[in-house]
C-alpha cells in the first residue's frame, strides 16, 4: 500500500510539474523546435537557403512528452534550391526555398500548422567567404479540440469526472495568421579541393528574427495575446585532422522568445569510411558521426548522423534533466531526419559556392 501511495503521490507530482512547465512553454506561445536544429535549416535561420547545395531536401519527424503525457509530435520539411547554379560568371547565388510544418500536441489535439516561402542571395565575397541574407513570407494555423481538453473544474476534488462543465471560454476553436521575418549568414570555408587529405575547414554564423509581424495567437483573446519575435543566433564549424579520418563538427544555438531562452552546445566527432572522389570531386563521401550536446537546465541529447553520398540520415534522443524528470523518468524526446542534398550542380558541375 505503501509503494502505491509513493507511486501516486509521484505522479501527481510529476502532473504537477508537467503542468507548470507547460504554462511557461506553451502558453507564452513559443515555436517548435528540434534538437537537431541545423538539419531544420529554415527553421533556424531564412539565410540558410540555398547554402550547401545546388538542391536541398530535408523531412523531420519529432516526439517528445510521451513518458508523461499524450505525446506531442512534430513533422517538418523543407525543399530549396539555387536559381542561377548553372551561370558561369556570377557574383552571388539567388536561391528560393519552401518549408512547411505541423505540430499536434496534447490531449486537447493543439494542432499548428506553418507554410513559408523563403527568398535569399548569397553574396560571393572571395573564393572562401559568402555573406547570404534572406525574407520568409507565408501563414500559420491553429486548431484546438475543446471537447477532448480536460480541464481544472472538471476534477470534483477526487477525480475526474467529464459531465462537470470545464467552464472555459473560447471566442474559436481555429484561427489563421500571416508571417514574415529575415536573417544573415556567413560562411567560411577552406581546404575543399584536399578533402582527400581531410584538411577541410568551414565555420558558418547567422543572426536571424522570426515573427517580425508579431501574429494574434490566441483562442482566447484576439487582440492582446500576441506571438513573440524569436531571435535566433548560431555558429557550426567542420574541423578536419590533416592525415587522418576525424573531424570534429562543434555547433552552438541561442534562441530567445519572450520570457523563454534556451542555449544548444556540443559537438559531434565525424570518421570518414571512404573520403571525397579525388578525381571528379563528385562523390560526397561516406562518414558515421556520433554527438552530444547540452539544452540548458534542460537535457543532454545524444546524436548520431550516417551520410552517404548525397543522403544523410540522422537521430537524436534528448535525455531530460530538469526537474520535470520525476515523472518523465529522464525520457524526453525522439528525433529523426532525412537529407537528400544534390552536389554536382544542375548540369553536372561542382558546386562552387
Amino acid at each position: 500500500m505503501c509503494l502505491t501511495m509513493n507511486v501516486t503521490l509521484r505522479k501527481i507530482l510529476g502532473i504537477g510539474l508537467f503542468a507548470v512547465f507547460m504554462n511557461v512553454s506553451n502558453v507564452k506561445a513559443q515555436d517548435v523546435h528540434f534538437s537537431q536544429m541545423y538539419y531544420s535549416p529554415l527553421t533556424l535561420n531564412p539565410a540558410l537557403v540555398g547554402i550547401d547545395n545546388p538542391v536541398t531536401a530535408i523531412v523531420n519527424f519529432r516526439t517528445q512528452w510521451k513518458a508523461v503525457a499524450t505525446p506531442y509530435n512534430t513533422i517538418a520539411a523543407s525543399f530549396d534550391a539555387r536559381l542561377n547554379e548553372n551561370k558561369r560568371q556570377k557574383k552571388g547565388i539567388f536561391a528560393l526555398g519552401l518549408n512547411f510544418f505541423n505540430d499536434q500536441a496534447g490531449d486537447a489535439k493543439i494542432s499548428t500548422t506553418n507554410a513559408n516561402v523563403h527568398f535569399g542571395y548569397h553574396l560571393i565575397l572571395n573564393r572562401k567567404s559568402t555573406l547570404g541574407a534572406a525574407i520568409y513570407g507565408g501563414f500559420g494555423n491553429r486548431y484546438i479540440n475543446t471537447g477532448a481538453g480536460r480541464w481544472g473544474n472538471q476534477f470534483d476534488g477526487l477525480g475526474y469526472d467529464p459531465s462537470m462543465p470545464s467552464n472555459e471560454y473560447f471566442m474559436t476553436d481555429r484561427f489563421s495568421y500571416m508571417d514574415v521575418g529575415a536573417g544573415m549568414v556567413y560562411r567560411y570555408r577552406s581546404g575543399e579541393s584536399y578533402m582527400t587529405r581531410n584538411d577541410s575547414r568551414q565555420f558558418t554564423a547567422g543572426f536571424a528574427v522570426y515573427h517580425l509581424s508579431k501574429p494574434n495567437y490566441s483562442f482566447i483573446n484576439t487582440n492582446d495575446d500576441r506571438l513573440y519575435m524569436r531571435f535566433s543566433v548560431f555558429a557550426t564549424a567542420l574541423i578536419g585532422f590533416q592525415s587522418t579520418n576525424f573531424s570534429l563538427m562543434p555547433a552552438i544555438y541561442y534562441q530567445h522568445q519572450g520570457p523563454a531562452k534556451e542555449i544548444l552546445v556540443g559537438t559531434y566527432g565525424r570518421y570518414m569510411f571512404q573520403n571525397l572522389s579525388s578525381i571528379t570531386g563528385f562523390n560526397k563521401g561516406t562518414y558515421l558521426s556520433l554527438g552530444l550536446f547540452y539544452r540548458n537546465m534542460d537535457a543532454l541529447v545524444a546524436k548520431a548522423m550516417f551520410e552517404w553520398e548525397d543522403f544523410t540520415l540522422g537521430v537524436a534522443y534528448d535525455v531530460n534533466i530538469s526537474t520535470l524528470n520525476v515523472v518523465s523518468n529522464a525520457r524526453g524526446g525522439f528525433e529523426v531526419f532525412l537529407k537528400y542534398g544534390l552536389t554536382k550542380g544542375y548540369a553536372g558541375r561542382r558546386s562552387k559556392i
